[in-house]
């Protein structure tokens, strides 16, 4: 039964990126990095771009290499970044998540649902500033570095980010108000099936960005989901099973431009090339 959920899921996942993106699913191969032609898509302020274009000039120093080189390659490129404040979060969430079918709203992560840009704030009701890597897993709180990188911080329902906590990500659990498919138990939490890739790549992009230097804690993933505060996040075997079954579609695309184009100057290494978690890990 599990395989044939697996294998259903797959197949949602890739149709679903096929009819957004108008690409083929990523080959995900433990292979050095090559340059690719897959198109990206286009953002809403009409900028188009091409994971070959930056192959050859934001990523030149990582094509050809693989495991540990890639890593340590990608973690220098993606470090030159421009930080945000905290409170500079709440703008920059409500142009980098707007929902695509109502540009007064803005898309949440773990329940899908459309909510309204003005509704950002603590109460019930309210969207809020998610951590997807847990702030607690590392203690590196909301001061400018991993605490404000907007390629982890999502909008999310206040009692739905409650609910999620600090806990680690694997499969399994129970429904709950507002899930929008995602579930939770005792020690975990699984987020809806299309944004599992995004969840995965995010852990990632978190753990190859932050490697214990800028006087922040080294982050690693790791296949566990007791991480309680120590710098680790899992459940690894399964974000690379997400990050296969849900390849990047048009709304996580545009995202990872908005960010490098607008606020950080960085990208996600993940979401262009989707294939470099196996070639890492």
């Amino acid at each position: 039964m599990l395989a044939i959920r697996t294998r259903r899921r797959k197949a949602v996942a890739l149709a679903a990126a096929a009819v957004l993106a108008g690409l083929a699913a990523p080959s995900l191969t433990a292979t050095p990095a090559t340059a690719t032609s897959a198109t990206t898509t286009t953002t809403s302020t009409a900028l188009t771009t091409t994971a070959a274009g930056y192959d050859e000039t934001y990523y030149k120093d990582a094509i050809g290499k693989t495991g540990d080189s890639l890593k340590s390659s990608l973690h220098t490129i993606i470090s030159d970044q421009t930080k945000l404040s905290y409170s500079a979060v709440w703008d920059a969430l409500k142009v980098t998540d707007q929902d695509p079918g109502n540009s007064g709203n803005v898309k949440l992560l773990y329940s899908g649902i459309s909510r309204s840009k003005t509704l950002n704030g603590g109460n019930s009701g309210n969207w809020n500033r998610e951590h997807v890597w847990a702030q607690s897993h590392g203690d590196f709180g909301t001061s400018a570095g991993p605490g404000t990188d907007l390629h982890h911080l999502r909008p999310e329902d206040v009692q739905v980010n409650s609910i999620r906590g600090n806990k680690d990500f694997d499969n399994g659990g129970s429904g709950f108000t507002n899930s929008g498919g995602s579930l939770t138990d005792s020690d975990s939490f699984e987020p809806r099936d299309a944004v599992k890739g995004d969840v995965a790549r995010m852990i990632l992009y978190m753990a190859v960005r932050y490697e214990g230097g800028d006087s922040w804690p080294d982050l690693e993933p790791n296949d566990a989901v007791t991480n309680g505060s120590v710098p680790l996040h899992g459940r690894l075997s399964v974000l690379k099973q997400w990050n296969d079954e849900d390849p990047p579609d048009a709304f996580e695309e545009r995202r990872n431009q908005v960010i490098h184009d607008s606020y950080q100057h960085n990208r996600n290494p993940f979401v262009d090339h989707p294939e470099w978690v196996e070639a890492i890990w």
